[in-house]
C-alpha cells in the first residue's frame, strides 16, 4: 500500500500517487503513515538520487508536483487526525528579484520532508518578512535570491528581523545560484542550502 505510494511519488506519476492515497485512506490507512512512508520517503530518495546525479531538476520538479497533488487529498485528513508539521517555515525571494523556479522548488522538497511552508512569493521586503514572522511564529525563514545585485536584500532582512527584536526566534536559510556559505556566515544567517535537496536535510538538521 505505502510501496505503491511511494513508488508513484518517485517516479512522478501523480494520478497514480492521487489513485494510490485515496485507495489507502479509502482502506482506513494511517494518514501519517501514508505521509511518513508513503511520501516523505519517496521525496527523500528523490534527493537522494539528485545527489547522485541520477535525478536532475526536472525530474525532482514532476516527482515534486506529484508529492503536491497527493498531499491536496490527504492534508484534510492530517488536520482531522492531528499530525503536526515538523516545522514551520516562511519563505519567499528577495526583494528586487523575482526569479522563483528555485524557490519554488525549495518549498515543494520542504512541503516533502513535512514542514508547512508559508510561501511569501517574490520581491519579498525585509517588513514583509518580518510580519510574516510575527503573523505565523516559524521556527524557519528562507530567503532566494538569483541576481548578484538583490543579495544584500538578505542582509537588509537579517537587520530587519534584528531590529524588530525576531532574529533569536528564527533559523535564517539562504539560497540561490550566486549565493556562497562564506555569504551565508558573513550576514549571520544559520544554514546555507546550495540546491533544493539540501534544503530539506539542512533545516531537519536543525531540529534534532
Amino acid at each position: 500500500m505505502f510501496e505503491a505510494i511511494y513508488k508513484s511519488v518517485v517516479e512522478g506519476d501523480a494520478k497514480k500517487c492521487v489513485a494510490e492515497i485515496k485507495a489507502a485512506l479509502d482502506a482506513g490507512a494511517d494518514p501519517a503513515k501514508v505521509l511518513n512512508e508513503g511520501m516523505i520517503a519517496a521525496m527523500a530518495q528523490v534527493g537522494c538520487y539528485f545527489e547522485q546525479g541520477e535525478y536532475y531538476v526536472p525530474e525532482m520538479l514532476v516527482s515534486a508536483r506529484a508529492m503536491q497533488e497527493g498531499l491536496k487529498l490527504l492534508k484534510p485528513r492530517l488536520v482531522e487526525a492531528d499530525v503536526k508539521p515538523v516545522a514551520k517555515i516562511v519563505i519567499g525571494t528577495v526583494k528586487g528579484d523575482l526569479h522563483d523556479i528555485g524557490k519554488n522548488l525549495v518549498a515543494m522538497m520542504l512541503e516533502g520532508a513535512g514542514f508547512e511552508v508559508i510561501d511569501l512569493g517574490v520581491d519579498v521586503a525585509p517588513d514583509k518578512f518580518v510580519n510574516a514572522v510575527r503573523q505565523h511564529q516559524p521556527r524557519f525563514i528562507g530567503m532566494s535570491a538569483l541576481l548578484t545585485t538583490t543579495m544584500p536584500m538578505m542582509v537588509k532582512t537579517v537587520d530587519a528581523l534584528k531590529a524588530a527584536g525576531l532574529r533569536n526566534q528564527v533559523v535564517v536559510m539562504i539560497g540561490g545560484a550566486p549565493v556562497t556559505e562564506q555569504f551565508a556566515k558573513q550576514i549571520g544567517a544559520d544554514l546555507f542550502a546550495p540546491d533544493a535537496s539540501s534544503s530539506a536535510n539542512r533545516a531537519k538538521t536543525m531540529l534534532a
